[in-house]
């Protein structure tokens, strides 16, 4: 990264380490390139450290006193890449930035976050009014998604009792988000439903009523305070997410979400666990010594079998050609990752799962099917039928040939609101065998997608176009296809209608 800031001491050189990765990550949200990326987030590195410079002298100042009001490290430094980004909007350098950014950078929306204090959004307001060692726990536990065992050693807090201390902390944040809304509400129309919010969000299992909901649904206010009254709800991440970041949120929290998968994955759960092997339990060095142990065997084992296979007596094609799990054990033990399917903007890696009720993201997916289909040709039955990976990618405008339709039903499930996005799941059942697929949709409030993942899709006014990959175009009769999208919306979020697959009227 060019032209990184210098710390003046070893805090500040471990808050850089620590937050390199995820100021890096929201700047290539940002820009159009990587090169870009790289460029704001070390301009937005060295202004965030200013800052922190300023807010820790700020606050050593005052001593005693009560904590100014101001954002954790982490958040200032992503907000950092916000304003940095649009100082490069008035200054020229907008073409090196996403075109959606630069189009929000001139909305009311963004004009929000520079107005007065009372205007902004209420998560930035509960976060900032917070200790910054409490709002430092709950950004790091809910939005970055690391684990508590993580956050306990970067915050010099005792793992056995952090997590209690991350729930009174989201309790401390409702508690400042509710003074927030339901004791100041942002207008007459929200007075009415200001108590009445608060109660059913203290209860995890209480009822929505429907006059409620209806008003949820049209006010963004609300939908806010929602999202941040419920300190125990999917969509609090969310609301910290957005309501800190402005632009590019959502999409910010799945790339951490992602990140933090991957590095569980690897036996890595976070940046702390990088330190000198020294500083590890006993139980992780016991642990790297058995993985040790397994590759140096399985190392030992596959020049047996080499040395085996290259001697020139008694050797048939048969005895050379071992099973895999037998002459490689690293093939065996450390299986790669399936390739996930490229996406028209994002990389799927970046990209949210759908809530469908099985916890398949769309990488799975994608491997699942190619497995599916792998099996399929292997074995092909007594009526084999051409499998959908074997069809010319049709264009995103044109009719995909596909078996008729006899019929079909779909599920619209909203996985996730906050104020101006969304992220939603749609599940089509067709009754007929598909070659390929393409499912339509109208929205009746103006609403826009902006990602989707297992399909790429086009968008004409309020009717929208879903076209499969070319990894799950094959649908068999009775089966259902899933894809998932993210969107936004101003006015209301009304659920769409005029669901069809292939041109025809889905129930």
């Amino acid at each position: 990264m060019p032209d990184a800031p210098s710390p003046k001491d070893a805090a500040e050189a471990a808050l850089l380490a620590e937050s390199r990765d995820t100021v890096l990550s929201y700047a290539d949200l940002c820009t159009a390139g990587s090169e870009a990326a790289a460029r704001l987030a070390a301009e937005a590195l060295d202004q965030g450290l200013r800052e922190v410079r300023a807010a820790e002298a700020t606050a050593a100042a005052r001593g005693s006193a009560r904590h100014p009001s101001r954002l954790p490290r982490v958040p200032l430094l992503l907000t950092a890449v916000r304003t940095t980004a649009a100082a490069w909007e008035e200054t020229g350098r907008g073409h090196e930035l996403d075109g959606d950014l630069r189009r929000w950078l001139h909305s009311d929306r963004a004009a929000r976050y520079a107005g007065p204090p009372s205007g902004r959004p209420l998560a930035l307001r509960g976060l900032r009014d917070m200790q910054a060692a409490d709002a430092e726990l709950l950004w790091l536990a809910d939005v970055e998604a690391l684990p508590t065992a993580v956050v306990a050693r970067r915050l010099g807090l005792d793992p056995a009792t952090v997590s209690d201390e991350l729930t009174q902390v989201r309790e401390v944040f409702r508690d400042r988000c509710r003074r927030g809304h339901v004791d100041a509400p942002p207008s007459a129309g929200c007075r009415a439903y200001a108590r009445l919010l608060d109660a059913v969000t203290r209860s995890p299992g209480a009822d929505i009523p429907d006059d409620l909901s209806h008003h949820l649904t049209t006010c963004p206010d609300c939908a806010e305070a929602a999202a941040c009254l419920r300190p125990h709800g999917t969509g609090l991440p969310a609301a910290l997410a957005s309501g800190v970041l402005g632009w590019g949120g959502h999409a910010y929290l799945e790339r951490r979400r992602r990140a933090a998968e991957a590095r569980l994955a690897a036996g890595r759960p976070g940046p702390a666990d990088d330190g000198p092997a020294d500083a590890a339990p006993d139980g992780t060095r016991r642990a790297r010594l058995v993985r040790a142990s397994l590759l140096a065997t399985a190392v030992l084992v596959s020049l047996l079998a080499l040395t085996v296979s290259l001697m020139p007596f008694g050797a048939t094609a048969e005895d050379a050609a071992a099973p895999a799990d037998t002459v490689d054990g690293r093939a065996a033990t450390v299986p790669s990752p399936p390739p996930s399917p490229a996406g028209p903007e994002t990389p799927p890696e970046t990209l949210p799962a759908a809530s469908t009720g099985t916890g398949a993201t769309p990488a799975t997916s994608a491997a699942s099917a190619r497995s599916g289909a792998s099996a399929r040709s292997a074995d092909p039955g007594p009526d084999p039928e051409p499998q959908g990976t074997a069809t010319p990618t049709a264009p995103a405008g044109a009719p995909p040939a596909a078996a008729p339709v006899a019929g079909c039903t779909v599920r619209y499930d909203l996985a996730g609101q906050w104020p101006d996005g969304f992220q939603a799941a749609v599940s089509v059942t067709t009754a007929g065998a598909l070659d390929s697929w393409q499912v339509a949709w109208t929205f009746p409030d103006g609403q826009r997608v902006d990602r989707m993942w297992d399909a790429s899709h086009t968008q004409d006014g309020s009717r929208v176009t879903a076209t499969a990959a070319d990894y799950n175009r094959s649908v068999p009769a009775g089966a259902t296809l899933t894809f998932g999208f993210l969107a936004t919306w101003h006015d209301g979020n009304t659920p769409p209608h005029d669901f069809t697959l292939n041109g025809r009227d889905c129930a």
